[in-house]
């Protein structure tokens, strides 16, 4: 067939692949052919007979929890770089939504984030970073679309319960203070709300916080539900006639790229709201590049959203770098733009939520999957991807084999599509160095010789974009620093007038909450201070220490010295520790284990080996009171520890 092509369409097929072979040294490059014979099998690109479904966007979450922490200590050029890689249109994965944890004082992954309302007639809309990085988002996408959802709330809500369903109105004016804040304090418009990340729903919870909404002038806070499973919330709305009413959305989490067919017989819009959770690195590349477009062929959800956006937390946390990008290290400005941003810019780019995906989407034979979009005005998005199995399995749920192999795919464009004379060519190859692409713009595909038909010869691991939109882009920055470990010398002393963050830089709180706190009452150095401001355990939705901790530092630290000032606000029950060695954190912080040197309000002190207090080195009497202030040093040294006080 090739050589039956006009002499004008060989001598373009030639021009896009050496310039592709070119840019890229000795790598293989992809063949694309106009074909002005189809052959049977080919796969036919339609409008004739309607759309499918509205496309909602792809997006990421932050939070779930504290996965953005290290981000907002980042010094400048290098934070903006960042955010411009994640959110800035046509630059990086140029994302439609953004889905942000709303905090509430518990562990929720890899730390937690602070409640706007740690207590009944408590209210501050300026602690965490949320607020900032959603007003971020915007400023770069002012079309981004905003969601919250809880994992914990506040102790006070579960009127000393630990369950948010106690009293359903005081839970629902919570979510609601926060969505109202979120408009009067920073003027950002959220346009979805969950209900209770992974845990139980309450179905009359959901009705009451749709009145509540309503009643505040909220009609346009659209409910997504159940962040969970497709069951049971899908059988409820369908035996619930205002259930169903009252959500907008079903939303599943790592749902495998399927559905179920309660869900569909809803007839709303469904979404994968959580997904991805895998190391960026090419497997997690591909894992993304699978399900973005398996999502919707295989389960018909019209938004995918990654858990995380950004690995900007300690890599020894759980799930260490399973963000779309890696910036987790502020003390040397020093990130790194993974394969997933642009795997996910592949769609991100090439579409706008609005859009439709065209009824005429599917598997390939030999592998592989493609969908194509539409904006209804004449432009055409085809996205094809052929993962393998070994480089594309994401961390759950199991992955069922299915082979790859080399194939020929030839598309035939029909409809309002039969007359599209150019398509840009964008292209990726996850693999060995040596032979990938990343987000490299081929040569563009002419048809006017070919009746609208075309053939791409695809190979494992490969992402294709073809479309009729001319403003994608490869943003690029000068390189940021060196990756540098954590200073081995680093002191603070929260000497800060009027602090823009509410968290001290580099601590990770992973039970309680730590906020700068200015004394008026004491004139001397402990003016400033970083202070634990909650006194009751939240609503849990992981499994929260006891103690409260913040954690800083390097996890490969041996051999060092720890020194704080110290001060005991609660007499006789109150205490506190420094530690060292720490070697566990996030969901897994109750069995943290390392050295720690307590010392209580009682007059007490001992030296433990874990933070719940039961591996005991050393106890004693000390004179120590509460209301006081203490100067408290650890040694660690090979195996042994030295304490001074």
């Amino acid at each position: 067939m090739a050589e039956r092509l006009p002499q004008a369409s060989r001598q373009r097929r030639g021009k896009a692949m050496t310039a592709a072979a070119g840019s890229a040294g000795r790598a293989a490059v992809p063949l694309l052919l106009c074909a002005l014979l189809v052959p049977g099998g080919a796969y036919v690109l339609d409008d004739s007979d309607g759309l499918g479904r509205e496309f909602d966007g792809i997006g990421a979450v932050s939070g779930g929890g504290a996965t953005s922490r290290l981000l907002v200590n980042y010094p400048e050029p290098y934070r903006s770089q960042i955010l411009d890689y994640l959110f800035k249109p046509n630059f990086g994965a140029s994302l439609h939504i953004l889905k942000v944890e709303i905090g509430g004082d518990g562990q929720t992954t890899d730390g937690t984030e602070p409640s706007h309302m740690h207590y009944a007639l408590d209210e501050n809309y300026f602690r965490g970073y949320e607020w900032w990085l959603m007003k971020e988002a915007k400023k770069r996408n002012p079309n981004i679309i905003l969601m919250g959802l809880p994992w914990s709330f506040p102790g006070w809500l579960g009127k000393g319960f630990n369950w948010p369903y106690v009293n359903l109105q005081l839970t629902a004016y919570y979510v609601m203070t926060w969505i109202v804040g979120a408009k009067h304090y920073h003027d950002l418009d959220i346009d979805y709300i969950g209900i209770w990340n992974e845990r139980s729903f309450d179905i009359n919870y959901i009705k009451v916080l749709r009145r509540m909404l309503n009643y505040q002038g909220l009609h346009r806070v659209k409910i997504i539900a159940s962040d969970n499973l497709w069951e049971p919330i899908s059988a409820s709305m369908l035996l619930d006639t205002e259930l169903l009413n009252v959500i907008d959305v079903i939303g599943a989490h790592y749902p495998g790229t399927r559905t179920v067919r309660d869900a569909k017989l809803t007839k709303k819009k469904l979404w994968s709201s959580e997904d991805f959770s895998t190391l960026n690195n090419d497997v997690g590349a591909g894992c993304l590049g699978r399900i973005l477009n398996q999502n919707y062929i295989n389960g018909y959800m019209t938004a995918t959203i990654a858990w995380n956006l950004v690995a900007s937390y300690y890599e020894q946390l759980p799930y260490g770098r399973c963000g779309l990008m890696t910036a987790q290290e502020p003390w040397s400005g020093h990130y790194a733009v993974e394969p997933p941003i642009w795997v996910t810019a592949h769609t991100t780019q090439f579409t706008q939520p609005g859009w439709y995906y065209l009824k005429t989407v599917g598997h390939l034979e030999k592998g592989g999957s493609y969908v194509a979009l539409t904006d209804g005005l004449g432009n055409l998005t085809i996205i094809v991807e052929t993962m393998s199995h070994k480089h594309s399995r994401c961390i759950r749920p199991f992955l069922p084999y299915f082979n790859v192999s080399h194939q020929f795919a030839t598309f035939l464009l029909k409809g309002s599509f039969s007359e599209i004379p150019e398509l840009q060519v964008w292209y990726t190859r996850l693999g060995k160095p040596s032979k990938r692409f990343l987000f490299k713009q081929l040569d563009s595909l002419w048809l006017l010789d070919s009746g609208g038909a075309f053939t791409l010869e695809l190979q494992e691991d490969e992402l294709f974009t073809l479309t009729t939109l001319t403003t994608g882009g490869k943003g690029s920055c000068p390189p940021p620093p060196e990756s540098q470990p954590f200073p081995q010398v680093y002191d603070d002393d929260f000497d800060v007038d009027y602090p823009f963050f509410s968290e001290a830089p580099n601590f990770a709180d992973q039970t309680g909450v730590f906020e700068y706190f200015t004394n008026i009452e004491d004139p001397g150095e402990h003016r400033f201070t970083l202070r634990q401001v909650l006194n009751q355990r939240p609503i849990t939705w992981a499994a929260d220490a006891y103690n409260t901790i913040s954690v800083i530092g390097d996890y490969k630290w041996s051999n060092l010295t720890v020194r704080c000032d110290v001060y005991i606000e609660t007499p006789e029950k109150g205490g506190v520790f420094i530690a060292g060695r720490v070697n566990k954190g996030g969901i897994l912080i109750r069995s943290a284990r390392g050295v720690f040197f307590w010392i209580f309000a009682n007059g007490t002190y001992k030296v433990t080996g874990d933070l719940a207090g039961w591996i005991i080195y050393a106890l004693g009497h000390v004179d120590v009171t509460a209301k006081r202030w203490y100067t408290l040093t650890l040694i660690i040294k090979m195996r042994r520890s030295k304490l001074r006080r």
